[in-house]
């Protein structure tokens, strides 16, 4: 049996990178960057802040050496049915360049439309209005559907979870801007510690 999984691992771990890129390419295209970004990856530690019990990784992605962005992972404990799994691709500069829902349980319809690939307008309403907000503390009162007087766009009868993915997004950014330095130059494979500003 071990046989078999030393011959299928390769294999294995090649589909897992795949669809970690396919992933990463849904919130940040290729062609803005020409790094490795399965390479040059920093750990984030848990914190609430990002929605994560856990340590999670960080892809910097750049071009000819430079910064471009960050792609991570950040968390929603408050959806409609429970935790929203977000990826998120924030630009050196500190604008949402997109994020998608990696994992949730809704109920069929209502919370669809929190996710691209469900939803038939096909465009994530944090990525409507957050495209061009910059991730300041002075933006934070935006980061609200509309029904809250924020600017984020909510189906009647089903703001929980737009509610829960636009703070997670909000709170998301603020942290990293807050960090955004640290990060690119901490040496790869480095885990970002909270004595880290």
């Amino acid at each position: 049996m071990a046989f078999t999984y030393d011959m299928i691992k390769p294999i294995l771990d090649a589909s897992a990178q795949a669809q970690r890129l396919k992933l990463i390419g849904e919130v940040l295209p290729p062609t803005l960057y020409d790094n490795d970004l399965l390479a040059d990856t920093v750990t984030l530690p848990a914190t609430p802040a990002l929605g994560l019990d856990e340590p999670s990784l960080a892809y910097r992605a750049r071009m000819g050496g430079e910064p471009v962005a960050l792609v991570f992972e950040a968390g929603a404990n408050n959806g409609y049915s429970g935790r929203i799994g977000l990826v998120l691709a924030v630009l050196a500069d500190g604008r949402l360049r997109a994020v998608r829902v990696s994992q949730y349980k809704e109920t069929p319809v209502f919370g669809d439309y929190i996710d691209p690939k469900k939803d038939k307008n096909k465009s994530n309403p944090v990525d409507r209005a957050g495209s061009a907000a910059r991730a300041t503390t002075a933006l934070g009162g935006h980061w609200k559907v509309k029904k809250d007087g924020g600017r984020f766009d909510a189906r009647a009868g089903a703001t929980i979870s737009a509610r829960a993915v636009t703070n997670a997004s909000g709170k998301a950014l603020i942290w990293i801007a807050e960090r955004r330095d640290a990060l690119f130059a901490l040496p790869s494979g480095a885990a970002l510690t909270e004595k880290t500003p």
